[in-house]
């Protein structure tokens, strides 16, 4: 774990739907690994080279079955905003006051950034999955009725629930389990009042996964060298597993925006605010992605730092902003305005576990259309690498020859991607558009891809996100 000093202010009290957030005169860092990161190579992935292609293929894969994630949540979404009359955000960044029914279990393990997590008392440490479409924070876990658990994952570290002093599960005849978790798959049977609430995953590709909920205190390091203890994060203690989509992974951290997610329990200690900066996903420099909870003081905010107001509550637990348009050159592109009506059948969200940008068929043909006009002197390829439609010899190359893509808020905020962010390298001497089309009516996904060299700031108490281009290092 990389630590940066960088002091904050002591301001307020910040409320929020009903929490307190606290502003600190700290922050807290946590090192971003990426899933084919060497660092992450020597202790979870087989030592075998594989080429840039296989690598691509593999983020293809999981990004098509995040995104029937996705969508199946958001329907379920869809057909409970349906039935109940919402309640706006307000000015304040209140989020939502009806109760959305929510589907999160089937997006864990789909992610592509890891971090160093310490769970317990004493601590033990696990590399889990950051996920900013994720509810709940879990590992794998044996508890001590578990005689005859089952192993998942071969490789994986297994949180002993019974070593933790620390460790309270929630009891299943509690109004918590009974209706807070059931959005978080909580199951119905209650032998005892004391027996532990459990839980039951099923995953669209066929894994599963069973534990229990329970309490913890979470260990962290803070920016000025220290470390403290959050108590009572709620977390899954993941008993049974069955499946492939969590290789390489101990676990998921849920940094979705929700009452039970860690990134909610974190920033009602840090500020109500947390971000990260991803480096490029091909970077072999020494350079570390990071993940912040605590805000820079106002007066070291980066000059030129852009805002467009967060969506939250409405597409529960993801991050959802307001897009007018894309333009591509000094060209504003024809896209129907419902495509972006989050309060629609539209709509957009920022994702970090999912890699390419997914844009609904009236978004994605014209932008399609006009990058393809800069490119038609390079060869097209026909080769297999899943979704992507486009795909060019990269032989003689130039970044200069495509013209600029800019993704445009309602609030003037314009972001305005690298070009190797949409233009990627898929294979030696292969550049794909990086774009994938999904169905529409559905919402637009900015991946990670697409995220990269910028600094992400998520105010979770006044509904903004700050961007700004970064290099990511921590020095």
């Amino acid at each position: 774990m990389m630590l940066k000093s960088t002091p904050i202010t002591l301001l307020f009290l910040f409320f929020f739907s009903g929490h307190a957030f606290s502003s600190a005169s700290f922050q807290m860092h946590f090192e971003l690994l990426h899933r084919h990161s060497p660092k992450l190579d020597q202790n979870t992935w087989p030592k075998t080279k594989i080429t840039q292609q296989e690598r691509f293929k593999d983020l293809l894969q999981r990004d098509g079955i995040r995104q029937k994630v996705i969508l199946h949540k958001l329907t379920l979404r869809r057909k409970a905003w349906d039935r109940e009359t919402p309640t706006p955000s307000n000015a304040s960044g209140s989020a939502v006051s009806v109760e959305m029914e929510i589907h999160s279990g089937a997006d864990y393990g789909i992610g592509e950034y890891f971090v160093e997590f310490k769970v317990g008392t004493p601590s033990q440490k696990f590399m889990l999955i950051a996920d900013t479409g994720s509810d709940l924070t879990w590992m794998n876990c044996k508890y001590r009725r578990s005689d005859t658990m089952r192993r998942r994952l071969h490789h994986g570290r297994v949180f002993h629930a019974e070593r933790s002093s620390s460790f309270k599960t929630v009891p299943c005849l509690s109004e918590m389990c009974k209706v807070e978790l059931m959005n978080l798959f909580s199951l119905a049977r209650c032998p005892t009042p004391l027996t532990p609430c459990a839980y039951d995953f099923r995953y669209f590709d066929g894994s599963a996964a069973l534990g229990i909920f329970a309490n913890e205190t979470i260990t962290v390091g803070l920016t000025n060298g220290r470390k403290t203890r959050l108590h009572d994060v709620l977390i899954g203690c993941s008993e049974s597993f069955r499946g492939q989509s969590f290789q390489g992974a101990d676990g998921v951290l849920g940094l979705g925006f929700s009452k039970y997610s860690f990134s909610f329990k974190a920033a009602k200690t840090f500020g109500g605010i947390f971000s990260y900066c991803l480096v490029d996903h091909l970077s072999h420099k020494n350079v570390s992605n990071y993940l912040t909870f605590g805000s820079n003081d106002p007066k070291n905010k980066p000059n030129g730092m852009q805002f467009t107001k967060l969506v939250l509550g409405v597409l529960t637990p993801f991050y959802a902003v307001n897009i007018i348009g894309i333009s591509v050159g000094a060209k504003m592109l024809e896209i129907p305005a419902a495509v972006w009506d989050v309060n629609g059948v539209g709509g957009t969200i920022l994702d970090s576990g999912t890699s390419l940008t997914f844009l609904a068929v009236p978004a994605y043909i014209p932008v399609m259309s006009a990058l393809k006009e800069s490119l038609v002197k390079f060869k097209k390829l026909e080769v297999d690498i899943g979704p992507l439609k486009y795909c060019f010899n990269s032989t003689g190359f130039e970044e200069s020859v495509v013209p600029k893509l800019r993704f445009h808020f309602t609030d003037e905020a314009k972001l305005e991607p690298p070009v190797k962010s949409y233009v990627i390298d898929a294979a030696d001497g292969v550049k794909c558009l990086g774009f994938v089309s999904t169905a529409w009516p559905g919402v637009s996904v900015i991946g990670n891809i697409m995220q990269q060299n910028h600094l992400w700031e998520f105010d979770l108490v006044q509904s903004n996100l700050g961007f700004y281009p970064s290099t990511c290092t921590l020095n």
